[in-house]
């Protein structure tokens, strides 16, 4: 395990040196020479002094926030080098940071930056440590896509919380505060230090490929109350929050993963259902925003994506809005932003647009050497340059970084994954449970009479950290209750094969729990409930992603239907705990669901969910 070196050891005159770097050699009290940036006097002053020094590479490099390989940002393993050298050119995380002089770093699962809490926090220092050897010595803003749930970069043993619509299933702001400052905490130990979350979609469309149970809801005032909760909550725990992704990305059948999406609704509709939770983030004291990668034509007849549109980023954002923190691109790999322009044209015209931080880029060197060239050409001045990293200095100010950016090992152990803050997740997770039907009055199952249980269903790729397939986690779940559980394993499709596996499984069984995922039109999971229901054997249905798999479910026979909109394993245990009868169930939906004959019509409100 790797063990994050010690402050003091840290703090050393390198870090005196950065910070006498913002004062032409003079440091500020508490060594703090940028501290307070953003107001009045000598801080600012010392902001600017440091972009002054800086070179023209400097400056551009500043704006980038880039992707690196490995759990080291020195030593990482031959693999992760390899694909450090085919995808950026470099060996490791401080080899980029000397030649390309980035102002960020972004951590994912799949590029083994989170492999533990111990790791990540040295990660972090040495990425630190890389930033202040440089010329500028400008600490890095570390930052990650956690927003819980279905989205969640650091797993166990750091705390797992619900996610978004989960949130918005418990429809508590002090839940939702408290998520995002549990959350905020546990990073900020980590050394991560900008946290892409909260979502502030409104998802009013039940087909949103990419949003869906990311979102708070499709109530512009309740997910704006969330929103606003979650960041102040974030931002106590001195992390950047980052609303996203503007303008609303609510209500799209499109993946901007992969495709670009159209937004057809009116600059009204806009501004009824898309603009709340983003007004209310300003009002919060939002320190990013990220964009989205959509057309929204009654906003830029241009129809370029959000993420290059100064009317939509400038004109609304930050002159409509009156928004002066930093924006922040979605990714630049995603095809939203690059089915238009190339990979050299998109940065240049992303920083035309408003933007001051450009996130992971396919190709760092085209698109580093696309906005150093565009400067030296005239397209973009220098001085646009130094606004944009004006307001990165002025945050990682904010957040402490000049001071002191660096973390501990004791810091991780005495923050990361606390008994504290694990309870306070399952009692989040336990008002967030909804049960949605229940015509058997089946609900709670005792041990007495339903002791037996089968766990069949889908077992999607799980998110980060959870302990294995939702079968699995509920039937563990069930069998700390004192039940005999049982869990097989029928997929996200399951064929005639598995079926019939199921179904001889049931016999003998009190009860059968389904565990079900995006159930659609022509899904072989709702054969699956209808054959587990005509054994006899009460089937108990939980959607552990959309709340919606249960229009599709009707006539199925099940005798009981439940959502957790997740499957990680906070909020599956949870679900368990309400299906014994441990917890109540108090969420409500935070969206309708819509029938699945005519889905212009309600089959359950928004606001709906039983109780015992």
């Amino acid at each position: 395990m790797h063990h994050p070196t010690s402050r003091r050891a840290l703090l050393t005159a390198t870090a005196v040196a950065a910070a006498a770097v913002a004062t032409g050699g003079a440091v500020l009290p508490g060594a703090a020479a940028a501290e307070g940036a953003g107001s009045a006097g000598a801080p600012e002053r010392s902001l600017r002094r440091i972009i002054a020094r800086m070179s023209l590479e400097e400056k551009v490099g500043q704006l980038f926030v880039m992707r690196v390989y490995g759990h080291s940002a020195t030593a990482p393993d031959q693999a992760d080098i390899d694909l450090n050298l085919a995808e950026i050119g470099v060996r490791t995380a401080a080899e980029m940071i000397e030649r390309y002089h980035v102002g960020g770093i972004i951590y994912f699962t799949w590029a083994h930056n989170t492999r533990d809490p111990q790791q990540i926090a040295e990660l972090s220092n040495g990425i630190q440590r890389a930033g202040l050897a440089g010329p500028s010595r400008v600490p890095l803003l570390i930052s990650t896509d956690q927003e819980h749930g279905i989205v969640c970069r650091v797993g166990e043993p750091a705390t797992l919380l619900p996610g978004a619509m989960a949130l918005g299933a418990g429809g508590s702001r002090e839940d939702a505060r408290r998520a995002g400052q549990i959350a905020g905490a546990e990073l900020a130990a980590l050394g991560i230090n900008q946290n892409y979350a909260p979502d502030a979609d409104v998802n009013v469309n039940p087909a949103n490929p990419v949003i869906g149970v990311r979102s708070f809801g499709s109530e512009p005032d309740a997910v704006a109350g969330l929103v606003a909760a979650q960041v102040k909550g974030y931002q106590s725990a001195r992390i950047a929050s980052t609303a996203k992704h503007f303008p609303g990305h609510g209500d799209t059948s499109t993946d901007s993963h992969t495709g670009l999406p159209v937004i057809h609704h009116t600059r009204a509709q806009w501004s009824e259902l898309d603009a709340p939770p983003f007004r209310a983030a300003v009002a919060a004291g939002i320190d990013s925003i990220m964009t989205a990668h959509i057309v929204v034509p009654a906003l830029d007849p241009s129809e370029d994506p959000a993420t290059l549109s100064r009317p939509i980023l400038t004109g609304i954002l930050r002159e409509e809005l009156g928004y002066d923190g930093v924006v922040v691109t979605d990714s630049l790999g995603m095809e939203g932003v690059r089915t238009k322009y190339g990979d050299d044209r998109v940065p240049v015209l992303a920083l035309h647009a408003g933007v001051d931080q450009l996130l992971n880029p396919p190709s760092l060197d085209v698109a580093w050497n696309a906005v150093l060239e565009a400067v030296r050409s005239g397209e973009l001045t220098e001085a646009r340059l130094d606004e944009s990293i004006l307001r990165i200095l002025r945050l990682k100010s904010k957040l402490g970084l000049f001071r002191d950016p660096f973390v501990t090992a004791r810091g991780v152990d005495r923050t990361v994954g606390t008994r504290a803050h694990l309870a306070a997740a399952d009692r989040i997770a336990e008002r967030t449970t909804t049960l949605l039907d229940d015509p058997a009055k089946l609900l709670p199952l005792s041990r007495r009479s339903h002791r037996n249980i089968l766990v069949v269903g889908a077992d999607p790729a799980s998110p980060s950290g959870t302990t294995g397939p939702p079968t699995t986690t509920l039937a563990a779940a069930f069998g700390e209750l004192g039940y005999a559980a049982t869990a097989l394993s029928t997929g996200t499709a399951p064929t005639s094969a598995q079926i019939a596996a199921a179904v001889a499984a049931a016999e003998g069984k009190d009860a059968v729990v389904v565990g079900t995922y995006n159930v659609s039109a022509t899904s072989s999971q709702r054969t699956l409930v209808s054959a587990l229901a005509a054994t006899g054997v009460p089937v108990v249905t939980l959607a552990i992603r959309n709340p919606y798999d249960i229009a599709r479910l009707a006539g199925t026979g099940y005798a009981a239907s439940l959502a957790s909109y997740s499957w990680t394993d906070v909020e599956l245990r949870a679900a368990v705990r309400v299906i014994a009868g441990q917890a109540s169930p108090r969420g409500r939906l935070p969206v309708p669901v819509p029938r699945a004959d005519d889905p212009a019509a309600v089959l359950y409100p928004v606001g709906h969910g039983l109780s015992y």
